[in-house]
Protein backbone atom coordinates (compact mmCIF):
# COMPACT_ATOMS: atom_id res chain seq x y z
CA UNK A 1 0.00 0.00 0.00
CA UNK A 2 1.35 3.37 -0.91
CA UNK A 3 2.07 5.91 1.80
CA UNK A 4 0.06 9.19 1.62
CA UNK A 5 3.34 11.06 1.22
CA UNK A 6 4.06 9.13 -1.99
CA UNK A 7 0.76 10.24 -3.56
CA UNK A 8 0.58 13.31 -5.74
CA UNK A 9 -0.49 16.56 -4.01
CA UNK A 10 -3.87 16.59 -5.80
CA UNK A 11 -4.77 13.10 -4.50
CA UNK A 12 -3.74 13.96 -0.98
CA UNK A 13 -5.93 17.06 -1.02
CA UNK A 14 -8.93 15.06 -2.22
CA UNK A 15 -8.48 12.46 0.56
CA UNK A 16 -8.27 15.22 3.14
CA UNK A 17 -11.45 16.86 1.89
CA UNK A 18 -13.40 13.56 2.01
CA UNK A 19 -12.16 12.86 5.54
CA UNK A 20 -13.16 16.27 6.79
CA UNK A 21 -16.58 15.93 5.20
CA UNK A 22 -17.20 12.60 6.95
CA UNK A 23 -16.11 13.99 10.31
CA UNK A 24 -18.44 16.98 9.94
CA UNK A 25 -21.35 14.69 9.08
CA UNK A 26 -20.67 12.46 12.12
CA UNK A 27 -20.48 15.46 14.47
CA UNK A 28 -23.82 16.80 13.16
CA UNK A 29 -25.55 13.46 13.74
CA UNK A 30 -24.23 13.25 17.32
CA UNK A 31 -25.32 16.81 18.03
CA UNK A 32 -28.84 16.13 16.78
CA UNK A 33 -29.11 13.05 18.99
CA UNK A 34 -27.82 14.93 22.02
CA UNK A 35 -30.33 17.75 21.55
CA UNK A 36 -33.38 15.60 20.73
CA UNK A 37 -33.03 12.99 23.49
CA UNK A 38 -33.73 15.35 26.47
CA UNK A 39 -36.65 16.96 24.65
CA UNK A 40 -38.18 13.56 23.95
CA UNK A 41 -37.71 12.49 27.56
CA UNK A 42 -39.31 15.67 28.86
CA UNK A 43 -42.28 15.20 26.51
CA UNK A 44 -42.99 11.56 27.38
CA UNK A 45 -42.17 11.45 31.08
CA UNK A 46 -44.99 13.65 32.44
CA UNK A 47 -47.77 12.37 30.14
CA UNK A 48 -47.45 8.63 30.67
CA UNK A 49 -48.00 8.56 34.47
CA UNK A 50 -50.70 11.22 34.28
CA UNK A 51 -52.58 9.31 31.61
CA UNK A 52 -52.28 6.11 33.63
CA UNK A 53 -53.58 7.85 36.77
CA UNK A 54 -56.50 9.39 34.87
CA UNK A 55 -57.43 6.03 33.39
CA UNK A 56 -57.27 4.35 36.78
CA UNK A 57 -59.37 7.10 38.38
CA UNK A 58 -62.08 6.97 35.73
CA UNK A 59 -62.25 3.17 36.01
CA UNK A 60 -63.25 3.27 39.69
CA UNK A 61 -66.91 3.84 40.65
CA UNK A 62 -67.63 7.03 42.59
CA UNK A 63 -71.22 6.34 43.66
CA UNK A 64 -74.27 4.12 43.35
CA UNK A 65 -77.95 4.29 42.49
CA UNK A 66 -79.80 4.65 45.79
CA UNK A 67 -83.41 5.03 44.56
CA UNK A 68 -85.09 4.59 41.20
CA UNK A 69 -88.57 4.61 39.71
CA UNK A 70 -89.53 4.34 36.05
CA UNK A 71 -87.01 4.43 33.20
CA UNK A 72 -83.64 6.09 33.88
CA UNK A 73 -80.64 6.06 31.55
CA UNK A 74 -76.97 6.98 31.71
CA UNK A 75 -74.79 8.11 28.80
CA UNK A 76 -71.40 6.48 29.33
CA UNK A 77 -68.65 6.34 26.70
CA UNK A 78 -71.18 7.49 24.07
CA UNK A 79 -73.48 4.57 24.94
CA UNK A 80 -76.94 4.97 26.47
CA UNK A 81 -77.59 2.34 29.16
CA UNK A 82 -80.52 1.65 31.47
CA UNK A 83 -79.82 2.06 35.18
CA UNK A 84 -80.95 -0.25 37.97
CA UNK A 85 -80.92 -0.02 41.73
CA UNK A 86 -77.40 -0.33 43.23
CA UNK A 87 -75.69 0.22 39.85
CA UNK A 88 -72.28 1.92 39.88
CA UNK A 89 -71.84 5.57 38.86
CA UNK A 90 -68.61 6.76 37.22
CA UNK A 91 -66.90 10.05 36.48
CA UNK A 92 -68.19 11.82 33.33
CA UNK A 93 -71.51 9.96 33.46
CA UNK A 94 -74.58 11.86 32.26
CA UNK A 95 -77.73 10.57 33.95
CA UNK A 96 -81.22 11.59 32.90
CA UNK A 97 -84.75 10.67 33.85
CA UNK A 98 -87.77 10.36 31.58
CA UNK A 99 -91.40 11.29 32.16
CA UNK A 100 -92.90 9.79 35.35
CA UNK A 101 -89.49 8.63 36.62
CA UNK A 102 -87.08 9.66 39.36
CA UNK A 103 -83.54 8.83 40.45
CA UNK A 104 -81.48 8.99 43.63
CA UNK A 105 -77.65 8.88 43.49
CA UNK A 106 -75.33 8.71 46.51
CA UNK A 107 -71.60 9.33 46.10
CA UNK A 108 -68.73 7.93 48.13
CA UNK A 109 -68.64 10.88 50.55
CA UNK A 110 -72.41 10.73 51.17
CA UNK A 111 -73.44 13.57 48.84
CA UNK A 112 -76.83 12.66 47.39
CA UNK A 113 -78.88 13.97 44.47
CA UNK A 114 -82.56 13.38 43.79
CA UNK A 115 -83.71 13.91 40.20
CA UNK A 116 -87.38 14.38 39.39
CA UNK A 117 -88.98 13.61 36.02
CA UNK A 118 -87.27 14.94 32.87
CA UNK A 119 -84.10 15.94 34.71
CA UNK A 120 -80.48 15.72 33.58
CA UNK A 121 -77.19 15.97 35.45
CA UNK A 122 -73.54 15.36 34.50
CA UNK A 123 -70.63 14.48 36.83
CA UNK A 124 -67.83 16.69 35.52
CA UNK A 125 -65.41 16.28 38.44
CA UNK A 126 -65.23 14.21 41.60
CA UNK A 127 -62.22 13.72 43.87
CA UNK A 128 -62.72 12.32 47.34
CA UNK A 129 -60.46 10.68 49.89
CA UNK A 130 -61.30 9.93 53.51
CA UNK A 131 -59.62 12.64 55.56
CA UNK A 132 -58.20 14.32 52.44
CA UNK A 133 -57.78 18.07 52.04
CA UNK A 134 -58.02 18.23 48.24
CA UNK A 135 -61.59 16.93 47.88
CA UNK A 136 -63.57 18.54 45.07
CA UNK A 137 -66.68 17.90 42.98
CA UNK A 138 -68.47 19.62 40.11
CA UNK A 139 -71.99 18.66 39.02
CA UNK A 140 -73.73 20.19 36.02
CA UNK A 141 -77.54 20.35 36.11
CA UNK A 142 -78.77 20.64 32.52
CA UNK A 143 -82.52 20.64 33.13
CA UNK A 144 -85.27 19.62 35.54
CA UNK A 145 -85.83 19.84 39.29
CA UNK A 146 -82.94 18.43 41.35
CA UNK A 147 -82.71 18.30 45.14
CA UNK A 148 -79.37 17.65 46.84
CA UNK A 149 -77.82 17.22 50.27
CA UNK A 150 -74.09 17.91 50.58
CA UNK A 151 -71.68 15.85 52.69
CA UNK A 152 -67.93 15.52 53.24
CA UNK A 153 -66.74 17.04 49.95
CA UNK A 154 -68.58 20.31 50.66
CA UNK A 155 -67.30 20.40 54.25
CA UNK A 156 -63.65 19.50 53.62
CA UNK A 157 -63.11 20.69 50.02
CA UNK A 158 -64.84 22.50 47.18
CA UNK A 159 -68.25 21.45 45.83
CA UNK A 160 -69.83 23.28 42.91
CA UNK A 161 -73.05 22.98 40.95
CA UNK A 162 -73.16 24.48 37.46
CA UNK A 163 -76.35 25.64 35.76
CA UNK A 164 -76.80 27.30 32.35
CA UNK A 165 -76.73 30.79 33.91
CA UNK A 166 -75.04 30.47 37.33
CA UNK A 167 -72.46 28.53 39.35
CA UNK A 168 -73.23 27.58 42.96
CA UNK A 169 -70.67 27.15 45.70
CA UNK A 170 -72.10 24.60 48.15
CA UNK A 171 -70.91 24.99 51.71
CA UNK A 172 -72.57 22.01 53.37
CA UNK A 173 -76.33 22.18 53.20
CA UNK A 174 -79.51 20.97 51.50
CA UNK A 175 -80.78 22.72 48.41
CA UNK A 176 -83.05 22.54 45.41
CA UNK A 177 -82.35 23.74 41.86
CA UNK A 178 -84.92 24.21 39.10
CA UNK A 179 -83.61 24.53 35.53
CA UNK A 180 -86.26 24.99 32.82
CA UNK A 181 -85.69 23.72 29.30
CA UNK A 182 -85.10 27.22 27.90
CA UNK A 183 -82.81 28.39 30.71
CA UNK A 184 -80.07 29.29 28.24
CA UNK A 185 -82.34 32.08 26.89
CA UNK A 186 -81.41 34.73 29.41
CA UNK A 187 -84.09 37.21 28.37
CA UNK A 188 -86.93 34.67 28.59
CA UNK A 189 -89.38 35.32 31.42
CA UNK A 190 -89.92 31.57 31.94
CA UNK A 191 -86.25 30.57 31.53
CA UNK A 192 -85.01 31.73 34.94
CA UNK A 193 -83.03 29.30 37.07
CA UNK A 194 -84.39 29.00 40.64
CA UNK A 195 -82.03 28.25 43.54
CA UNK A 196 -83.39 27.43 47.00
CA UNK A 197 -81.79 26.69 50.38
CA UNK A 198 -83.40 24.37 52.98
CA UNK A 199 -82.31 22.97 56.35
CA UNK A 200 -80.56 19.62 56.64
CA UNK A 201 -82.20 16.62 58.24
CA UNK A 202 -80.80 17.65 61.66
CA UNK A 203 -81.99 21.26 61.26
CA UNK A 204 -78.60 22.69 60.30
CA UNK A 205 -78.64 25.40 57.61
CA UNK A 206 -75.54 25.85 55.48
CA UNK A 207 -74.64 28.37 52.80
CA UNK A 208 -74.98 28.61 49.00
CA UNK A 209 -72.80 31.14 47.20
CA UNK A 210 -74.20 32.23 43.81
CA UNK A 211 -71.89 33.41 41.02
CA UNK A 212 -72.37 33.94 37.32
CA UNK A 213 -70.58 31.73 34.81
CA UNK A 214 -67.64 34.15 34.72
CA UNK A 215 -67.07 34.00 38.50
CA UNK A 216 -68.68 37.32 39.47
CA UNK A 217 -70.56 37.13 42.77
CA UNK A 218 -74.36 37.49 42.58
CA UNK A 219 -75.20 36.89 46.25
CA UNK A 220 -75.44 34.18 48.90
CA UNK A 221 -78.24 32.21 50.60
CA UNK A 222 -77.87 31.67 54.35
CA UNK A 223 -81.47 31.36 55.61
CA UNK A 224 -83.66 28.29 55.37
CA UNK A 225 -86.56 28.30 52.88
CA UNK A 226 -85.03 31.19 50.92
CA UNK A 227 -84.08 31.41 47.27
CA UNK A 228 -82.86 33.33 44.24
CA UNK A 229 -84.12 33.62 40.70
CA UNK A 230 -81.31 34.17 38.20
CA UNK A 231 -82.46 36.69 35.62
CA UNK A 232 -80.68 38.25 32.66
CA UNK A 233 -79.98 41.97 32.57
CA UNK A 234 -78.71 44.58 30.14
CA UNK A 235 -75.77 43.63 27.99
CA UNK A 236 -72.43 45.32 28.66
CA UNK A 237 -69.64 45.07 26.15
CA UNK A 238 -71.46 42.36 24.22
CA UNK A 239 -71.86 40.08 27.30
CA UNK A 240 -75.17 39.46 29.05
CA UNK A 241 -75.32 40.37 32.72
CA UNK A 242 -77.22 38.29 35.26
CA UNK A 243 -78.74 39.19 38.58
CA UNK A 244 -79.86 37.10 41.57
CA UNK A 245 -83.35 38.35 42.47
CA UNK A 246 -84.77 37.22 45.86
CA UNK A 247 -87.41 34.56 45.34
CA UNK A 248 -90.71 34.53 47.23
CA UNK A 249 -91.68 30.88 47.85
CA UNK A 250 -95.47 30.40 47.94
CA UNK A 251 -96.94 28.04 50.58
CA UNK A 252 -98.01 25.49 47.97
CA UNK A 253 -94.57 25.56 46.36
CA UNK A 254 -92.95 25.31 49.79
CA UNK A 255 -94.96 22.17 50.56
CA UNK A 256 -93.90 20.58 47.27
CA UNK A 257 -90.23 21.46 47.90
CA UNK A 258 -90.34 19.96 51.38
CA UNK A 259 -91.53 16.70 49.82
CA UNK A 260 -88.49 16.71 47.51
CA UNK A 261 -86.22 17.44 50.48
CA UNK A 262 -87.61 14.50 52.48
CA UNK A 263 -87.03 12.24 49.48
CA UNK A 264 -83.41 13.26 49.11
CA UNK A 265 -82.76 12.78 52.83
CA UNK A 266 -84.33 9.32 52.67
CA UNK A 267 -82.26 8.46 49.59
CA UNK A 268 -79.09 9.56 51.41
CA UNK A 269 -79.80 7.21 54.33
CA UNK A 270 -80.28 4.23 52.03
CA UNK A 271 -77.51 5.33 49.68
CA UNK A 272 -74.87 5.43 52.40
CA UNK A 273 -75.61 1.79 53.19
CA UNK A 274 -75.44 0.76 49.52
CA UNK A 275 -72.18 2.65 48.93
CA UNK A 276 -70.59 1.05 52.00
CA UNK A 277 -71.62 -2.44 50.91
CA UNK A 278 -70.38 -1.95 47.34
CA UNK A 279 -67.03 -0.56 48.48
CA UNK A 280 -66.55 -3.45 50.90
CA UNK A 281 -67.34 -5.91 48.12
CA UNK A 282 -64.77 -4.31 45.78
CA UNK A 283 -62.10 -4.39 48.48
CA UNK A 284 -62.81 -8.05 49.23
CA UNK A 285 -62.84 -8.91 45.50
CA UNK A 286 -60.17 -6.75 43.84
CA UNK A 287 -60.20 -8.94 40.71
CA UNK A 288 -63.93 -8.35 40.10
CA UNK A 289 -64.62 -5.93 37.24
CA UNK A 290 -66.77 -2.85 38.04
CA UNK A 291 -70.37 -2.97 36.90
CA UNK A 292 -70.38 -0.68 33.86
CA UNK A 293 -73.81 -1.77 32.60
CA UNK A 294 -72.66 -3.71 29.53
CA UNK A 295 -75.91 -4.64 27.74
CA UNK A 296 -74.29 -7.74 26.24
CA UNK A 297 -73.17 -9.16 29.56
CA UNK A 298 -75.04 -12.32 30.70
CA UNK A 299 -77.59 -11.85 33.44
CA UNK A 300 -77.02 -13.62 36.75
CA UNK A 301 -79.56 -16.24 37.82
CA UNK A 302 -82.18 -15.20 40.35
CA UNK A 303 -81.62 -18.27 42.50
CA UNK A 304 -78.99 -18.73 45.24
CA UNK A 305 -75.30 -18.40 44.25
CA UNK A 306 -73.99 -21.50 42.52
CA UNK A 307 -77.43 -22.73 41.47
CA UNK A 308 -79.10 -22.29 38.11
CA UNK A 309 -82.64 -23.56 38.19
CA UNK A 310 -83.25 -22.54 34.59
CA UNK A 311 -80.52 -24.74 33.20
CA UNK A 312 -81.84 -26.68 30.20
CA UNK A 313 -81.51 -30.49 30.08
CA UNK A 314 -79.21 -30.79 27.07
CA UNK A 315 -77.80 -34.16 26.06
CA UNK A 316 -74.22 -34.42 24.99
CA UNK A 317 -73.45 -35.69 21.49
CA UNK A 318 -73.81 -39.46 21.39
CA UNK A 319 -75.58 -39.66 24.74
CA UNK A 320 -79.07 -41.18 24.79
CA UNK A 321 -81.74 -40.84 27.40
CA UNK A 322 -83.06 -44.19 28.74
CA UNK A 323 -86.63 -44.89 27.70
CA UNK A 324 -89.24 -45.76 30.30
CA UNK A 325 -90.10 -49.50 30.20
CA UNK A 326 -93.52 -50.27 28.70
CA UNK A 327 -94.67 -52.98 31.11
CA UNK A 328 -98.25 -52.71 29.96
CA UNK A 329 -97.38 -53.72 26.39
CA UNK A 330 -95.22 -56.54 27.71
CA UNK A 331 -98.03 -58.03 29.79
CA UNK A 332 -100.47 -57.76 26.90
CA UNK A 333 -98.00 -59.52 24.62
CA UNK A 334 -97.57 -62.32 27.17
CA UNK A 335 -101.31 -62.84 27.40
CA UNK A 336 -101.94 -62.89 23.70
CA UNK A 337 -98.74 -64.70 22.70
CA UNK A 338 -98.76 -62.97 19.37
CA UNK A 339 -95.66 -61.58 17.71
CA UNK A 340 -95.30 -57.84 17.12
CA UNK A 341 -95.52 -56.51 13.57
CA UNK A 342 -92.18 -56.20 11.78
CA UNK A 343 -90.34 -52.93 12.51
CA UNK A 344 -89.54 -50.26 9.99
CA UNK A 345 -86.44 -50.52 7.93
CA UNK A 346 -83.39 -49.48 10.03
CA UNK A 347 -81.48 -46.32 9.36
CA UNK A 348 -77.84 -46.43 8.26
CA UNK A 349 -75.60 -47.35 11.19
CA UNK A 350 -78.43 -48.89 13.26
CA UNK A 351 -78.06 -52.12 15.17
CA UNK A 352 -79.44 -55.32 13.60
CA UNK A 353 -83.01 -55.99 14.57
CA UNK A 354 -83.90 -58.85 16.88
CA UNK A 355 -86.59 -61.41 16.02
CA UNK A 356 -90.11 -60.51 16.98
CA UNK A 357 -90.30 -63.32 19.54
CA UNK A 358 -87.86 -65.47 21.45
CA UNK A 359 -88.45 -68.97 22.88
CA UNK A 360 -89.38 -69.29 26.48
CA UNK A 361 -89.35 -72.30 28.75
CA UNK A 362 -92.68 -74.02 28.75
CA UNK A 363 -93.41 -73.27 25.12
CA UNK A 364 -94.69 -69.72 25.66
CA UNK A 365 -93.52 -66.94 23.46
CA UNK A 366 -92.31 -63.59 24.85
CA UNK A 367 -92.48 -60.49 22.68
CA UNK A 368 -89.27 -58.55 22.26
CA UNK A 369 -89.33 -54.73 21.96
CA UNK A 370 -88.87 -53.61 18.39
CA UNK A 371 -86.10 -51.28 17.21
CA UNK A 372 -87.16 -47.68 16.85
CA UNK A 373 -86.54 -45.67 13.69
CA UNK A 374 -83.11 -44.08 13.59
CA UNK A 375 -81.29 -47.04 15.14
CA UNK A 376 -82.14 -46.15 18.78
CA UNK A 377 -82.87 -49.29 20.81
CA UNK A 378 -85.13 -49.12 23.87
CA UNK A 379 -83.76 -50.06 27.23
CA UNK A 380 -84.06 -53.80 28.12
CA UNK A 381 -87.08 -54.75 30.19
CA UNK A 382 -86.51 -55.62 33.81
CA UNK A 383 -87.84 -59.09 34.68
CA UNK A 384 -88.09 -60.90 37.93
CA UNK A 385 -85.88 -63.99 38.32
CA UNK A 386 -87.79 -67.18 37.61
CA UNK A 387 -87.34 -70.60 39.09
CA UNK A 388 -85.51 -73.30 37.16
CA UNK A 389 -87.75 -75.08 34.70
CA UNK A 390 -88.80 -78.64 35.58
CA UNK A 391 -87.89 -81.46 33.13
CA UNK A 392 -90.62 -82.23 30.67
CA UNK A 393 -92.32 -85.61 31.39
CA UNK A 394 -93.13 -87.95 28.54
CA UNK A 395 -96.70 -87.81 27.47
CA UNK A 396 -99.04 -90.69 28.32
CA UNK A 397 -99.93 -93.20 25.64
CA UNK A 398 -96.66 -92.69 23.81
CA UNK A 399 -94.88 -96.01 22.95
CA UNK A 400 -91.38 -96.30 24.35
CA UNK A 401 -88.42 -96.92 22.09
CA UNK A 402 -86.75 -100.39 22.35
CA UNK A 403 -83.78 -98.91 24.27
CA UNK A 404 -86.09 -97.22 26.73
CA UNK A 405 -87.98 -100.52 27.28
CA UNK A 406 -84.80 -102.29 28.39
CA UNK A 407 -83.95 -99.51 30.82
CA UNK A 408 -87.52 -99.63 32.10
CA UNK A 409 -87.31 -103.42 32.67
CA UNK A 410 -84.02 -103.18 34.53
CA UNK A 411 -85.35 -100.55 36.76
CA UNK A 412 -88.27 -102.77 37.71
Amino acid sequence: MKSPRSLPPSDRAEILIVTLHRLALAFSVLAAIAIGAPALAQTQAPTTPAAADATAASAEPIGNVAALTGTVTVVRNKNSLALKLRDDIFLNDVVQTSADSSLGITFDDGTTFRLSANAKIAIDNYVYEDGGKQNAATFNIGRGTVAFVAASVAKTGDMKIDTPTATLGIRGTTGLVEVPDNASLAQSATGNVAIKLYPDDDGHVGRIEVNDRHGASLGALTRGASGFSIRGGAASGGAMRFAAVPLVIAPRELQRDQGFVRQVHSAQTLGRQIVTEQRAFRRANPAAAPNRGNPQAPQRPNGPPGLNNNRPNINRPGQQQPAAPDRRGQREGQRQGQPQPPPHSPQPGARPQQPATQPRLGGAQQPVPQARPGGVQPAPQMQRPRAAARPTLPQRGRPLAPRDRRRDGQSR
